[in-house]
């Protein structure tokens, strides 16, 4: 089966890459309405010691946003070593936890504000996916209205189709609407992943319905079993999503409410419940298959108890005749076996018609 959710994060031909050790990615200098332009390593270094340190007590003023060019900028780190990890961590215009976040390992899901400033960690499909595994991955994000700063250990698709969809459209207002962006491939990677594990339901469903004496319950239990495996899987990765959006406590800013907090939110509980319509369809068809296995079960056990109610005569016939005692019935003469054997096919015939007889066959 293909894997239809396993993408390549591309770094095109034309990205300015870094140094090793500072873990750029790309950089991109973003302005409403232009092409987005490449930035070199020492331009994006530039341009983050341009920007004033962050305060604890307050963001950046509004003076200073002011006299920022029009756009926004892009910066996407990798952070597996420790070098691009301490070059994250000295990003001044962002508070410590945001920079902590950015350069944090663990998987956990997180999305948090502060001030003008948004940042957490969300989930991702690595391009390690196979049919088999789910394996999941984070990327890390900080964003302002005029900075949006991406991480991850491990090459995250969707952050690589959202850099490829910037290249083609125009310019969005904000760089809110590219988290945004990576979150819709990431719902549309489980929707992909969804209709895979459907058609799987699809055919387990088929065999079921075609239910006979060759029907291979096992084929059908590995299918539904598979099924539930990777749908409990994804939803654990989805849930939390779901959940952070869904917190009421969470104050974003205004410039972020709409492109995170509410499109975001549609796009992510819509593939939840997708997901949880799987599950239940899952569920029914493992009800299903339990039914059947019964009902075979039964049957088999029905025949055998048939024969065995047939064989009973017999049975007694030749335990009477195996008895060794003088004058036994039938002793003599050339034709006893025949006899005793026609004797047998009598009682069986008794029992037979007793069972029809009491509607029991």
């Amino acid at each position: 089966m293909p894997d239809t959710i396993a993408q390549t994060e591309l770094s095109l031909a034309d990205t300015p890459q870094g140094d090793a050790a500072d873990g750029l990615v790309w950089a991109v200098s973003c302005v409403p309405g232009q092409r987005p332009v490449q930035l070199t390593a020492q331009q994006a270094a530039d341009h983050l010691n341009s920007r004033p340190p962050h305060a604890d007590d307050a963001g950046p003023s509004t003076s200073a946003r002011e006299e920022r060019p029009a756009g926004w900028v892009w910066l996407h780190y990798d952070v597996v070593h420790t070098a691009s990890r301490a070059r994250v961590e000295a990003i001044a215009c962002l508070p410590e936890e945001a920079r902590t976040t950015l350069a944090g390992t663990d998987r956990g899901t997180q999305l948090e504000a502060d001030g003008d400033i948004v940042y957490g960690a969300l989930p991702a499909f690595d391009d390690g996916m196979t049919d088999d595994d789910t394996s999941v991955s984070a990327w890390r994000f900080a964003v302002l209205p005029d900075l949006l700063v991406t991480t991850r250990r491990h090459p995250v698709p969707a952050l690589g189709a959202a850099y490829r969809w910037l290249q083609r459209v125009e310019v969005p207002r904000s760089p809110a609407e590219i988290v945004d962006r990576t979150l819709l491939e990431f719902a549309d990677s489980v929707r992909r992943n969804i209709a895979m594990l459907d058609d799987q339901l699809d055919r387990a469903e088929d065999l079921l319905l075609t239910l006979d004496q060759h029907t291979d319950f096992g084929r059908i239990s590995g299918l539904i079993g598979k099924v539930r495996r990777r749908s409990t899987e994804l939803r654990r990765v989805i849930s939390p999503v779901d959940r952070l959006f869904r917190n009421e406590d969470l104050e974003l800013p205004d410039w972020a409410e709409d492109d995170i907090r509410d499109r975001s939110q549609r796009q992510i509980h819509a593939a939840l419940d997708d997901l949880m319509a799987l599950q239940d369809r899952a569920r029914s068809l493992q009800d299903e298959l339990a039914s059947g296995q019964a009902e075979e079960t039964n049957r088999r056990l029905y025949t055998v108890s048939v024969l065995t109610t047939l064989m009973l005569p017999a049975t007694f016939v030749t335990g009477f005749f195996g008895m060794n005692t003088g004058g036994m019935f039938l002793a003599t003469g050339s034709l006893g076996t025949v006899e005793a054997g026609g004797v047998c096919f009598l009682f069986m015939v008794i029992a037979w018609l007793l069972l029809k007889f009491t509607r029991l066959l």
